[in-house]
């Protein structure tokens, strides 16, 4: 079984809380971790492998079979949808702010978009949004 869950870099409060709940689905699933991060082309910004790990490392304890992945792109959504079809992902956890992301782009597609069944007929597995905290 594997979970992907896709994080920005540097890690912000909501990334942390996503990753944490991520490696809490995996260890519930007894499941390996695949941590993602897109490199967007138009940012010009460029995180390594080695970047990520180390900052997901810091942030939380990561103490299960972990993957970490640094992907370029144009859009972090499709970037996402194509590792959770190439990893074969049974769960994808994203953050709230995440699905917003998607929502907003879908809702260019479609009158009002349904993200979690958008990602379930695309992706065939279960998706996790891990809510945000009231500031």
């Amino acid at each position: 079984m594997r979970v992907l869950v896709p994080i920005r870099h540097p890690l912000s409060p909501h990334s942390e809380r996503t990753l944490e709940a991520a490696v809490d689905v995996a260890k519930e699933r007894d499941a390996d971790l695949t941590v993602l991060h897109v490199n967007l082309y138009q940012d010009g910004d460029r995180v390594t492998r080695t970047e990520l790990k180390a900052a997901a490392e810091r942030a939380v304890d990561v103490d299960v079979d972990t993957r970490y992945v640094v992907r370029n792109g144009f859009l972090v959504e499709e970037t996402i949808l194509d590792e959770a079809a190439a990893e074969g992902a049974d769960v994808v956890v994203i953050g709230m702010k995440q699905a917003g992301r998607w929502r907003r782009m879908l809702r260019q597609l479609f009158d009002d978009p349904d993200v979690d069944a958008y990602l379930r007929e695309h992706l065939d597995c279960e998706v996790v949004t891990v809510p945000g905290t009231e500031a």
